[in-house]
C-alpha cells in the first residue's frame, strides 16, 4: 500500500482537521495517512479529533520543528 502524505504545516485549527478528514474519507479502507503539523494546538486538537471521530492514530512523531501523524483510514 502506498502512503499519502498531507503538508499542513502552517495551517490554523479546525481547517487543519477537516482537511484531514476529507482526505481520509477520500482514500480507500486500511491505507495510511501521514499528516504533517505544527506544534501547539495543532497536533493537540487534531489527533483527538480524529480519535472522536473514530480512526486509529497509529504513531506521532517530533520532527524538526513540527509533527508527523500517522493516521489509519
Amino acid at each position: 500500500m502506498s502512503q499519502v502524505t498531507l503538508d499542513l504545516r502552517g495551517t490554523p485549527c479546525p481547517i487543519n482537521f477537516v482537511r484531514t478528514k476529507l482526505k481520509l474519507e477520500q482514500m480507500p479502507l486500511g491505507e495510511l495517512l501521514e499528516v504533517w503539523l505544527d506544534a501547539g494546538e495543532p497536533i493537540e486538537q487534531v489527533p483527538q479529533s480524529l480519535t472522536v471521530e473514530g480512526y486509529t492514530i497509529e504513531n506521532i512523531k517530533e520532527n524538526d520543528g513540527f509533527f508527523v501523524l500517522h493516521v489509519r483510514r
